[in-house]
């Protein structure tokens, strides 16, 4: 049987908030949705980097955009009650481990708080709705074995990021359970977690991430440095989880309160695979005598050890990762290379996404 990405009719004249649109994953996400006919309004700070993927795609010509903090609770409240969003996909968020250690205080309060700000305007609000509340794969106590984490596994962190997310998913299922249930006062809203792998793709900015790092030390013609080449990490292209977002909020909305749990998106077990692999892949796909180089300085901790168990996803919501690491590497190389090339960035985003959802229906499910 073929395996569509989502329902074809599904998203058409849906009212979508995307929290942090203007990031690397929401602006592939908004950009997917308009494509998909949704009315898209976006929630986010200023676009984290210069350049931005949210730039160059032109997100804000499909989107209506609000430059606004998760933070402040009364004007996501403003907006909640303003958009009456069918359906709501939390991506906000401070999603880096290093500058977790930096800005622990900023990383709790985005991470924690605007995660109960966002549960808490959707509560106010009183309107039915399927709401996605994106963490990560850190969120897990990481006890740095090869056993793949499930969904019921315990939450925990070593660092603020990672204890932050994990602090999201317990005021998360405190909400679901207090408020969303069907002993609760608000049991039209359907509330789902989601949690998904190191995420790849064109357009990336951001400091102290494999890939970008990468790229932008190639395109200057330096030798980047990597600070721990055996870490595993569960990589895939920001399509995947995307994907499982997608097929999540649908059966959220259309199937209701069965699929108000936690779930992972991950790739499969042949794709979690360790810093230096992937630096070697992104190498030699870039040519040019590109390489990398050990950092030998002395960083804060990170796990060695990450992978995702995505059994349930894959039973339950008939979700499979579709872009192989082989193929996520090509793909964002070959979107590297157009933009080097000055290319219509909004329209090789299109086509990507495009090639990924025809790539889908040949993946059973």
């Amino acid at each position: 049987m073929e395996n569509p990405v989502t329902d074809p009719v599904f998203w058409k004249g849906k009212r979508v908030l995307v929290t942090g649109h203007t990031g690397f994953k929401g602006s592939w996400l908004s950009l997917w949705l308009q494509k998909r006919g949704a009315t898209v309004t976006g929630y986010a700070l200023s676009p984290p980097t210069t350049p931005s993927l949210f730039d160059i795609a032109k997100i804000g010509s499909v989107v209506e955009s609000i430059i606004a903090d998760v933070r402040d609770l009364e004007a996501l409240k403003d907006v909640v009650a303003h958009v009456r969003p069918d359906i709501v996909i939390h991506m906000a968020a401070q999603s880096l481990v290093h500058k977790s250690y930096q800005s622990p205080v900023e990383t709790y309060a985005t991470n924690v708080m605007g995660t109960v700000n966002l549960l808490e305007a959707v509560r106010a609000c009183e309107a039915p709705c399927a709401v996605v509340c994106v963490t990560s794969d850190k969120c897990y106590d990481n006890r740095e074995s090869a056993q793949s984490y499930r969904e019921n596994d315990p939450m925990g962190g070593y660092d603020p990021y990672s204890s932050s997310k994990g602090c999201a998913e317990l005021a998360a299922a405190a909400y679901r359970s207090s408020f969303f249930s069907a002993e609760g006062t608000n049991k039209n809203i359907r509330l789902a977690t989601a949690r998904a792998g190191n995420v790849i793709g064109g357009g990336d900015w951001s400091d102290n991430r494999l890939v970008p790092d990468l790229i932008k030390a190639f395109m200057k013609g330096e030798k980047p440095v990597i600070r721990n080449p055996s870490a595993i990490r569960p990589w895939q292209h920001v399509l995947d989880p995307l994907k499982g977002y997608l097929v999540l909020a649908e059966k959220l909305y259309t199937d209701g309160s069965v699929f108000s749990e936690a779930w992972n998106f991950g790739p499969d077990e042949a794709d979690m695979r360790p810093v230096q692999w992937v630096a070697d892949a992104l190498s030699r796909g870039w040519g040019q005598g590109a390489s990398w180089e050990l950092d030998k300085k002395a960083h804060p901790h990170e796990a060695n050890c990450l992978k995702l168990d995505c059994a349930k996803a894959k039973e339950l919501l008939g979700w499979r990762p579709v872009w192989n690491l082989d193929v996520a590497i090509d793909k964002t190389l070959l979107w590297w290379a157009a933009y080097m090339d000055k290319q219509n960035m909004s329209h090789v985003c299109a086509e990507q996404i495009a090639a990924y959802e025809t790539d889908a229906k040949g993946i059973p499910t």
